[in-house]
Order: structure tokens, then C-alpha cells, then sequence
């Protein structure tokens, strides 16, 4: 089903979670260990982040290097399939912009309406050091690459043919509550939000946040742009004290004062996982209150967590 049916077709609240595939050279079973302890719980769909090809130099001697291409986790793909298959549940592929060119990009996704994956996230990606890894034109922001698939569901692909089988891929794209750490203001992002929205996305995710009344100013300001998609707050439950660092520097999204002083003062990870249960929990039964369409845990490897609060909430 596409994401798009399925939540205006929803009869309540619905819940979605986002992993990562292993890393190179590692099993899928711990994925497997992942989706089992949440499956219980009924999931919407299931999001695959995806990696941009990179590039690292070796010296080979007498001054000279050689470069290497490679992708830190790769199976983007091939984990959708496994999931989607083995769970009977929508899985949905993350594609970036950021170290792949269009061709890459209308390969994957031929790919995916082959495997009967009919649902997208859309991203721009990170900003690297990426003109340098793969050669040929390439999408430059996420509007360009919702734009690209549209084209696709339209049976325009980069070599048309007269003949050419129109794809029906539905569109998610991120939004950023407190703006993305590019932008200028948090109302040129959401301009730039409704450009995706008016290229074909069909639903939002945003990026976490720890602090509600954030993502209520940014939803009615996105609301009065003219954006009527639904709009999915993403959350991540604090599990240890180095998220306090590590998600403000990877993720560029502000912990409020009072939640970071509770954590500092907790008494080893034990607590620190209770006190980050405990804040999700109340965030998310206020943002459930507030109307929204669902909740979107960016669980990656802290699923027992996420579970504790679903269970909690009892979608």
C-alpha cells in the first residue's frame, strides 16, 4: 500500500520506525532482532536509511595515491526486500541526492517497482566532498530528485521510449522542526518544504526533537504555507549520556535544559533510559493528543526503548 492511502485511510494513530542496515560484512540477523521486537506492535512502514558513496586516498609511494570508492553500509535495497517479504510489512528505501547520479537513482528505482516497493523518502543527503565520487548529472536537492521520480510515475525516464511503463512510486520527504542547519530561517525552510510538497511528495517526516512546542510552531507555520500533507513527528529516545553530544553535533537538533540537567544526574545508563522513556512517553502522548497523523521512532539500534514506549502508549 502506499504510505499516502494508507494515512488518509487511517482510523487512528499509526506508528513507523527507521533503521539502518548492518555494517559491511555483518549479518542481517541483528536487523532481524530489531523488527521482531517491534513487529508486535504494528507498524505502518518500516524506513531504510541509505549511505552516499565516498571516496578515501591511499598512498601507494614515490608521492602518489590511490583513490577507493566506497559506501559505508550498503543493502539499502536488498534490506526492503528481505523485511518487506518476511514481515509482510511496507518497507520504504531512503534515496539521496548526495553521491548518487540520476542514472543511479532511475536504476534503484526500477529496481524497486520490480520488487513491489512502491514507497520512497526523498533526501538531499549530507554535504561531502561527493562531485568527486561518482561522474554524470546528478540531482542537487531533494526537490530535483522528488521531481526525478514524479517523472518516472509519469513514464518519462532519462532515455524515454515511446513505450516507457509509468512507475507509481508515493514520495515522503524530511522536514526539520527547528530548521535545517543550512537554512537561513526556519520560513525559508518551510518554503523550501512546500516546493517538495508541490514537486509530488505526499507525506512529511521531520527530524527528532526533544521539545514539542517547537514542532507545534513549525506545523502551524507549515499550515499557513499552504502545506495540507500529512506531517509525521519523528522522536528518539535518549538511552546515554554521549547522545547529548552526539545527536546536537550529527543531527543539529537542541535538547532542552531541563532534560539534559536529568540526564547529567542520572546514576549510570539504567537510569538514563528510564528518564529517556519517560520524556518520549510524555511527548508522545501529547503530540497523539494534538492530532498527530502518527509517531515515527528513528530507532536505529535502541529498539527495546522504543518498544517500552509503544507498549506504554498502546496504539
Amino acid at each position: 500500500m502506499r504510505i499516502a492511502e494508507f494515512l488518509a485511510d487511517r482510523t487512528g494513530p499509526s506508528f513507523s520506525f527507521e533503521l539502518t542496515p548492518p555494517e559491511r560484512g555483518t549479518s542481517i540477523s541483528e536487523v532481524h532482532e530489531i523488527v521482531d521486537l517491534l513487529m508486535p506492535y504494528n507498524p505502518a512502514f518500516i524506513d531504510v536509511t541509505n549511505h552516499a558513496a565516498d571516496s578515501w586516498f591511499e598512498e601507494t609511494g614515490a608521492g602518489n595515491y590511490e583513490r577507493h570508492i566506497t559506501r559505508k553500509r550498503p543493502g539499502t535495497l536488498g534490506l526492503c526486500a528481505a523485511l518487506k517479504y518476511r514481515y509482510d510489512v511496507e518497507t520504504v528505501p531512503h534515496l539521496l541526492c548526495v553521491g548518487f547520479t540520476k542514472e543511479e537513482t532511475e536504476d534503484a528505482l526500477i529496481e524497486l517497482s520490480f520488487l513491489g516497493i512502491n514507497n520512497v523518502v526523498a533526501l538531499r543527503g549530507d554535504q561531502t566532498d561527493w562531485k568527486q565520487v561518482r561522474r554524470g548529472p546528478r540531482n542537487s536537492f531533494a526537490t530535483d530528485l522528488v521531481e526525478q521520480i514524479m517523472d518516472m510515475n509519469r513514464g518519462k525516464y532519462l532515455h524515454t521510449m515511446s513505450n516507457s511503463e509509468a512507475t507509481d512510486f508515493c514520495v515522503g520527504v524530511a522536514a526539520y522542526p527547528e530548521k535545517h542547519f543550512e537554512a537561513p530561517s526556519l520560513s525559508y525552510d518551510i518554503e523550501m518544504l512546500k516546493k517538495k510538497v508541490d514537486a509530488g511528495a505526499e507525506y512529511v517526516i521531520t527530524q527528532m526533537f526533544y521539545d514539542n512546542a517547537a514542532f507545534f510552531a513549525f506545523l502551524d507555520k507549515a499550515r499557513a504555507a499552504g502545506i495540507t500533507v500529512p506531517i509525521i513527528p519523528g522522536l528518539k529516545v535518549l538511552t546515554r549520556k554521549s547522545l547529548l553530544t552526539n545527536i546536537p553535533r550529527n543531527f543539529h537538533v537542541n535538547i532542552p535544559d531541563d532534560l539534559v540537567g536529568e540526564i547529567m544526574a542520572a546514576n549510570g545508563n539504567a537510569e538514563v533510559r528510564e528518564i529517556g522513556r519517560r520524556y518520549a512517553l510524555a511527548q508522545a502522548r501529547e503530540l497523539l493528543a494534538a492530532g498527530a497523523p502518527g509517531l515515527h521512532f528513528f530507532v536505529y539500534s535502541d529498539a527495546p526503548e522504543a518498544a517500552a514506549v509503544l507498549k506504554e502508549l498502546n496504539l
